[in-house]
């Protein structure tokens, strides 16, 4: 038969420091999420701006002669940059299963 194992109660010491390990990992856990959720705003927001850009050069041509190759190569090259910058900062901060 298998010994049986006794186990002493835990002292309020060491209460104190599992709770503080479980909320310093919460807080990592957390401050990892927020991050993440910031920096893929950011290439969002830059998304935003440079197609800002080409949707009023757009508009423009439409109205008038204007040059827009080069301002939809632009977004698209940053769209593509950002995008790329999104899927490897949401896989450094993903949690790990």
């Amino acid at each position: 038969m298998p010994k049986k194992q006794i186990t002493k109660p835990l002292t309020k010491k060491e209460i104190i420091k599992l709770k503080a390990k479980v909320s310093t990992q919460n807080f990592k856990r957390e401050m990892k999420k927020a991050m993440n959720t910031a920096i893929v705003a950011a290439f969002g927001f830059v998304i935003a701006l440079v197609w800002k850009d080409v949707i009023t050069e757009w508009v423009s041509t439409i109205t008038g002669a204007s040059p827009v190759h080069g301002k939809i190569i632009e977004a698209i090259l940053v769209t593509i940059i950002a995008v790329i910058g999104i899927i490897i900062v949401t896989r450094i901060f993903s949690e790990k299963k």
